[in-house]
């Protein structure tokens, strides 16, 4: 290669890091945008619903906030447009009435009212809860017949709730690794059941969400 050729690469590649070097969040960008881009390819939503999810959940954590305010203690789970409510509510009235809430939010299909009418749990429970769910989402992913990644993990006072797009198959393995990891209670199931012809691409995915009911400890 000609000596002026060389000279010139560097001169651009130089170029290029001073410029990198100026735009701070130039890095984090590229990765940012690398990881994000391999976390929706391997999502079984598709990219439109994951946005819809995020709407959902946005919006409704909102609208219970203006209505029931400080009182409650709300966690909102979003997943294929079907919500998940856990957390605890001062009275059955507020338990009503987040349910209320969420179902007229826009996209959702389907809530499952998991909400606990008792006062709100402390710091040192919820930092449990999120130890547990860190070990179970580290569980699932050693299990190298499971694709950890289709399942949305939530634990809520020693419940782990399940939630994804999976096969009866793995429904069934999921919730024996799950119910053997340390601190989980309980093992409730909240999936949409897909044949192994939809999931392998046979069969089309279904065209809306089945609503999916709360079913514990896998039965």
């Amino acid at each position: 290669m000609k000596p002026n050729v060389i000279k010139s690469m560097a001169l651009s590649i130089t170029a290029a890091a001073v410029l990198c070097g100026a735009l701070t969040a130039c890095v984090p960008l590229v990765l940012g945008g690398a990881a994000g881009g391999a976390m929706i390819a391997s999502d079984r939503r598709t990219s439109g619903t994951q946005l819809e999810d995020e709407g959902i959940e946005l919006r409704a954590q909102s609208r219970i906030r203006a209505a029931i305010g400080e009182r409650a203690h709300v966690n909102l789970t979003s997943y294929n447009r079907q919500v998940l409510l856990t957390g605890e509510v001062p009275s059955a009235q507020d338990k009503q009435l987040a349910e209320q809430i969420v179902s007229r939010v826009e996209n959702v299909s389907s809530v499952v009212n998991e909400l606990a009418v008792m006062g709100n749990s402390s710091l040192r429970d919820r930092s449990s809860d999120t130890l547990v769910t860190g070990n179970v989402k580290a569980r699932l992913l050693d299990a190298r017949d499971l694709q950890s990644s289709a399942f949305k993990v939530v634990t809520e006072r020693g419940t782990t709730y399940l939630m994804g797009l999976v096969t009866q198959r793995e429904a069934d393995r999921a919730t024996a690794v799950v119910r053997g990891t340390t601190g989980v209670q309980k093992v409730v199931r909240i999936f949409e059941i897909l044949s192994e012809e939809q999931l392998s691409g046979r069969q089309p995915m279904p065209a809306t969400p089945q609503p999916a009911a709360a079913r514990p400890d896998g039965g």
